[in-house]
């Protein structure tokens, strides 16, 4: 970065790019974890690609290059809670991860059955990107829960949280 640029600036910018708000579910083996994420978008048309980037030293970094797979959970607007509970790795107990119903997806990701939307995705490229990867995946499932088409879904701009500008301490690939 040169010297020229203001971190602080770059912040409150790449702050104001808008981000869906959702739970990523990962799953290499017996092992399942949701995360936290807003860095999540549409790649391709044909064949229909989703494009997540996950920090590099991430829990679920690890599951989806184990894998292959990843679950992207749209949830309801009204509901934003859910998202401080799966900052850091989630706990599964039978059918839940920290609480939170889930169910195996096409792909073997985890599926969170409160959410109003998923898409399951199966891994077709990641690219490392430096303090992320980006994980491109091609969609094997995809659907609304409960009737809930047309449920405003969370936002960043929903809740306090920021994520994205300058890498900070604890986004160095190890």
């Amino acid at each position: 970065m040169t010297a020229a640029l203001d971190v602080e600036t770059i912040n409150k910018v790449t702050w104001q790019i808008p981000n869906a708000l959702c739970l990523i579910g990962s799953r290499a083996g017996d092992e399942w974890n949701g995360m936290t994420q807003s860095w999540v978008t549409q790649v391709s048309m044909d064949p229909v690609l989703v494009a997540i980037s996950v920090d590099a030293s991430a829990v679920t970094n690890r599951l989806i290059r184990d894998g292959g797979s990843f679950s992207v959970n749209l949830w309801d607007q009204s509901d934003t809670r859910v998202f401080v509970k799966f900052s850091k790795p989630a706990v599964k107990d039978g059918d839940t991860l920290n609480g939170r119903p889930i169910r195996e997806g096409v792909s073997g990701a985890p599926i969170f059955e409160e959410a109003v939307a998923f898409i399951d995705c199966r891994v077709v490229n990641t690219v490392e990107l430096g303090s992320h990867d980006l994980f491109i995946g091609e969609i094997v499932d995809v659907g609304f829960h409960d009737g809930r088409e047309g449920t405003p879904v969370a936002s960043m701009s929903d809740t306090r949280m920021k994520y994205g500008g300058v890498l900070r301490e604890g986004h160095k690939r190890h």
